[in-house]
């Protein structure tokens, strides 16, 4: 996906000014090292140019938000036409040309081109009047902290586009009397674009009875590749396999990037998917477990902001209050993206769905500062929940627990993150990522129109309970 970079100017300073300008905004285009591509677009010096390229990037399925800079005094009305039609995320980009002043070069003619911060504040007066969501990014456009500023505006407003186009495959309904994996899709679709359906267990056994050997060699030759196995778990690795290569083909069938299972519901098949899940999981595909449309959706959006980042499945176990840890984990499907090592599949009992033994990858999960983020129904509206929290390598080797695994301390402790999330209303499940910001979550739940709820070290009860007072408010 592109970027567009849009300059603001006006005829007033002359052909040769608004040709400097151009030569300016190109140089700093080609200068941004960013992990999506800005393309210079135009130098704007009239409404309807404005309003015409607005136009054109709500249209442009490759545009993915615009950004805006006003190198020389751009007058805010002349925008207001095209950023009442913007339906496209925008960054307004406060920077200039130079990095300092000329003691020798500054005279009027320098004053009249170099003059964003007059024009960009009249620039950021308009976006304020017209209560349009933005990002505002100041700073000198060469330094390496501005541009990673606009880089994760950046991920943010792909992942909004990928959110917008997401089909979500639900595989039955969710788990029995569960409340937290409830929701409105209806609402789901209106403000995050998710199309949420559901397929019957019985089309994905069909789908499975229709693979053939072949094929389920092909990918039981990737797992070899990627993952330690032992051959004595053949029958139940090729098993996965199949029910693999099955829901991947709905899935593509139906141009959806989600999907989500039960153990409740598995009429047909021998093995809950496991190995499967998590292998899906790997190739980009988002997953929640016992029904969980929404966290499958969240990991999804993550996994396209992010395509070779660290970002899994999760459910908080059970609690270490000596070490303040927290043990996450899911009885089958994390992603290995995680994993501190290469990961084993194994075969052991499940104690729960009343199936056959199914295969599934072991491993434990690296260390590192990590965001835990749920999205929950409220009612009448959707809350996006994310606590800061710290991975760390499991404190015990738990022999008896063949599941991948991780451990994570909350900010800014167990005992206050946990009652700070309980508040808040966060679900046990989440999608754990080692890339996506608490910047990130920001951007993306502003140019959603969604609630957000973030949880730090800063986060105190009292303030939180406030703060969702007021949301309240806001927000119904």
């Amino acid at each position: 996906m592109t970027f567009w970079f849009i300059v603001g100017s006006q005829f007033l300073y002359g052909e040769e000014t608004l040709a400097k300008v151009e030569a300016d905004a190109k140089e700093i285009v080609a200068g941004l090292d960013l992990p999506f591509p800005v393309e210079y677009k135009l130098t704007a010096k009239t409404s309807r140019e404005i309003e015409e390229t607005v136009k054109q990037a709500n249209f442009d399925d490759d545009c993915a938000g615009i950004i805006t800079f006003c190198h020389t005094f751009s007058p805010s009305k002349m925008w207001i036409n095209g950023l009442t039609k913007l339906q496209k995320p925008w960054l307004h980009f406060h920077t200039q040309y130079n990095r300092s002043i000329p003691n020798e070069e500054i005279d009027m003619d320098y004053m009249n081109l170099h003059q964003s911060a007059h024009g960009d504040r009249e620039h950021g007066f308009i976006g304020a009047r017209l209560r349009t969501p933005r990002r505002i990014v100041t700073g000198y456009w060469k330094d390496s902290k501005t541009q990673q500023q606009i880089a994760d505006w950046q991920r943010s407003a792909v992942g909004a586009a990928f959110s917008r186009q997401l089909k979500i495959v639900r595989f039955g309904d969710n788990m029995r009397e569960v409340a937290v994996t409830e929701g409105d899709k209806v609402e789901a679709q209106i403000k995050l674009g998710w199309q949420v359906n559901t397929w019957a267990v019985g089309d994905l056994v069909s789908e499975m009875d229709k693979v053939s050997e072949a094929d389920i060699d092909k990918l039981v030759d990737e797992y070899r590749s990627l993952y330690d196995m032992d051959e004595k778990d053949i029958d139940s690795i090729r098993y996965q396999a199949k029910e693999e290569i099955a829901i991947e083909r709905i899935l593509v069938r139906e141009g959806a990037k989600a999907f989500c299972n039960t153990f409740e519901d598995l009429h047909g098949m021998k093995q809950l998917p496991g190995l499967a899940a998590q292998h899906l999981l790997s190739k980009g595909y988002g997953f929640g477990a016992e029904g969980d449309w929404k966290t499958a959706g969240i990991t999804a959006i993550f996994k396209a902001m992010y395509p070779d980042g660290a970002t899994a499945f999760m459910e908080d176990y059970t609690y270490d209050y000596e070490k303040g840890l927290i043990l996450g984990a899911h009885m089958l499907e994390v992603c290995p993206s995680i994993a501190k090592a290469k990961p084993r599949i194994e075969v052991h009992h499940l104690g729960i769905g009343g199936k056959d033994d199914p295969a599934r990858l072991v491993f434990e999960g690296r260390s590192g500062r990590a965001i835990a983020v749920s999205l929950i129904d409220v009612g009448g509206r959707m809350r996006l929940i994310a606590q800061a929290v710290e991975c760390c390598e499991p404190t015990q080797t738990m022999p008896n627990l063949p599941v991948a695994r991780i451990m994570w301390k909350p900010m800014p402790n167990l005992e206050t993150g946990a009652h700070n999330w309980l508040i808040a209303g966060g679900a046990h499940h989440t999608a754990l990522s080692f890339d996506v910001t608490t910047d990130n979550i920001r951007d993306l739940a502003r140019i959603m129109g969604i609630e957000l709820v973030i949880l730090d070290e800063n986060t105190t009860p009292y303030a939180l309970e406030k703060e969702l007072m007021l949301g309240d408010i806001i927000w119904r």
